[in-house]
């Protein structure tokens, strides 16, 4: 094989590719990110070195690890980058249309239903775009994973992130008509201590948590779940068999309620409301594709069937 003409060698491109074989933690993640072959990558990495004159990585058959040198290096690559993005970034101005691929990772549930609406108007503005559209209600590792932004629900305890709140989930508590035995519906949480629970891990376990629709007490609630599951399709399928009652958000379940499968316990009292945020980690610069999903984020999320705009205490707290 020629050996490269180094004068003429991209030598952003090769820094970029190192800082991916760091975050990706090999050379076959990288190349993944990067649309590519392992072998280019690896050439990539080889002449970077070169042209350095300094060993970056160690490889083994087992384990990848930076050197000093290549502890530097990644240091000073990432400042180079961020700088480079910064000026491109200024120099096209705020007509910039977003190009590429946006990674993101989104709640299960919620991202192949709600958010659809959403992201396809994000493509549909954007046709330069693509995106990576991963359903997973796990707590991203960012850098490692090579993940844009997250929607996450739920609170946001990561200093280390930006969490944009965009809007509220209201959640009610709701049962198969079966479960109530010919008895009326139950008005206050207290009524609802004789029955059989349905537990949503993600946000409740041992204990439900009920607010006045009006004066907002609230009322606590000890429970011992006959289920528990981290899935919000499966607590819905669990309370329309009948195995008990549980705390859905209403998105989901709206159109059961409608139909008179499931049924509305306490009406005037509801679960917190979960917080819906973007979320995305600290860097000096914002690629234009990740500015504009959040703008259509802000924009979509409190308008969406089952949303709401957050409320007064909620916009000054990440829980």
């Amino acid at each position: 094989m020629t050996e490269p003409n180094l004068a003429s060698i991209d030598r952003i491109e090769l820094m970029q590719t190192f800082i991916r074989i760091v975050e990706a933690g090999s050379l076959s993640g990288a190349a993944v990110r990067l649309g590519t072959s392992q072998p280019t990558i690896s050439r990539r990495l080889q002449t970077l070195e070169r042209l350095l004159g300094l060993k970056l990585l160690q490889r083994t058959t087992h384990i990848m690890k930076l050197t000093d040198d290549g502890e530097r290096c990644y240091s000073h690559a990432k400042s180079l980058i961020d700088s480079w993005n910064t000026m491109a970034d200024d120099l096209r101005g705020a007509t910039d249309e977003p190009r590429g691929l946006l990674r993101v990772l989104v709640p299960h549930a919620f991202g192949q239903d709600q958010l659809i609406k959403p992201l396809k108007e994000y493509l549909r503005r954007y046709p330069k775009m693509s995106v990576e559209w991963m359903l997973n209600d796990r707590r991203p590792d960012f850098i490692a994973e090579g993940i844009d932004c997250a929607i996450q629900v739920g609170a946001v305890t990561d200093p280390s992130v930006v969490a944009i709140l965009l809007a509220e989930i209201p959640r009610i508590v709701v049962a198969a008509p079966e479960r109530l035995a010919g008895k009326p519906i139950p008005t206050h949480p207290e009524q609802l201590q004789g029955f059989q629970w349905l537990a949503l891990n993600s946000f409740y376990r041992n204990e439900v948590v009920l607010s006045h629709k009006t004066d907002g007490e609230i009322y606590r609630l000890a429970i011992q779940p006959q289920l528990s599951t981290d899935s919000l399709y499966a607590l819905r399928n669990a309370a329309l068999a009948g195995l008990g009652a549980g705390i859905a958000s209403t998105w989901v379940i709206s159109d059961d309620l409608a139909q008179g499968r499931l049924v509305h316990l306490t009406p005037d009292w509801q679960g917190l409301p979960l917080p819906i945020y973007l979320v995305y980690p600290h860097a000096s610069f914002y690629p234009a594709r990740l500015r504009a999903f959040l703008d259509i984020m802000r924009q979509a999320m409190p308008s969406l069937a089952g949303t709401q705009s957050p409320t007064k205490l909620s916009r000054f707290k990440r829980s």
